[in-house]
């Protein structure tokens, strides 16, 4: 029996020595929307890191994903991520804005002349200078800038719109974002801070007139329903700020933390790839126009809208960072522009 007992309190001794080893380290991510791949731009983007992590480790981090808020809304998830109980997200430009303000620099309208810019400027110096700040100021390590959709359009229930003056009196929905908020106002029309869960109804009865999304998120939402008119005015693109927390990251071997960063490198080119491809399929504008009037504004136009709002936004970010905003502002512009050639 004492022989017994002696070999049982070793094997037990061997195996709690050796179980830490081989502990699977759990990385739970938070999304807005659903997984399907084919159906979601954060949807692709787990699915693909969820994947790539799990092969790469031999299993010794699991990726758990939570789909459509699950977990909560963005500005709740980002405290859970702050204090590691959740060890992931991706979130908007407004839930981030809760813990990182100055994200409503990207807001600066009509800054991106088109969507390969925006990539090359938030893959490149920018976006490192950026991502440095945010995890400074956050202690949350930045895995990258998704895209949420691509440019954003405005729809609305009333007229077709061409010109600023054809905003005013119009109420449109958006995010919470002061930025948002300055870029409606500052064309005439009348900004509406309408929670997302909240926007189908509030277009549906009228409490606003219309809003302002990429196209994915139009059609994704069903927007077309409730919605008569369309303008692809292309004046802002906010990017999904994914973050994953610093204690977790540095828990991780030095192997497994390549692994992790090399995924979400191709989770965003996969988050990128098809939002375009859902723009422009049947899934997207394409669907919409079967019953929504689309209209496309020329250069020219394009131009009277952009000088109507970049005067404002860039006041509001001046007036409320001051000279650090007004610098990272600067940075975002020269990057733009060398990008651009």
């Amino acid at each position: 029996m004492k022989l017994k007992t002696l070999l049982t309190a070793v094997a037990t001794t061997m195996v709690f020595a050796v179980a830490p080893a081989h502990a699977e380290k759990i990385l739970k991510i938070h999304h807005l929307n659903v997984d399907d791949p084919f159906e979601s731009t954060t949807g692709a983007l787990v699915t693909v890191f969820k994947n790539l992590v799990e092969a790469g480790t031999g299993g010794s981090v699991k990726v758990q994903t939570f789909p459509s808020g699950q977990l909560g809304k963005d500005n709740e998830v980002l405290s859970q991520v702050k204090a590691g109980l959740v060890q992931s997200g991706v979130f908007s430009v407004g839930g981030f804005a809760s813990t990182y303000p100055m994200i409503g620099v990207l807001d600066m309208p009509f800054v991106f002349p088109d969507i390969s810019t925006t990539y090359t400027v938030l893959d490149g110096p920018f976006g490192q200078k950026l991502g440095d700040d945010i995890e400074k100021k956050t202690g949350m390590e930045v895995l990258g800038f998704g895209d949420s959709g691509g440019f954003f359009a405005i729809t609305n229930s009333k007229r077709a719109i061409k010109t600023p003056a054809d905003m005013k009196g119009l109420k449109i929905r958006t995010q919470t974002l002061e930025s948002h908020k300055r870029v409606i106002s500052s064309l005439g029309g009348q900004p509406a801070a309408i929670a997302w869960a909240e926007v189908y109804t509030a277009l549906q009865t009228g409490v606003a007139d219309g809003q302002m999304n990429p196209i994915p998120i139009v059609a994704m939402a069903k927007f077309n329903e409730v919605q008569k008119h369309i303008t692809l005015t292309d004046h802002l693109f906010a990017p999904y700020v994914w973050v994953i927390n610093r204690k977790f990251f540095d828990s991780l071997t030095p192997e497994e933390q390549v692994v992790v960063k090399n995924a979400a490198k191709s989770a965003i080119v996969a988050n990128r790839g098809i939002s375009r491809i859902i723009e422009a399929s049947s899934k997207g504008l394409p669907e919409l126009a079967k019953t929504m009037t689309v209209t496309t504004l020329t250069p020219k136009e394009k131009a009277a809208f952009r000088d109507a709002a970049q005067p404002a936004v860039k006041a509001y970010i001046v007036d409320t960072f001051g000279k650090e905003g007004e610098e990272m502002l600067g940075a975002l512009q020269q990057a733009v522009e060398a990008a651009s050639k």
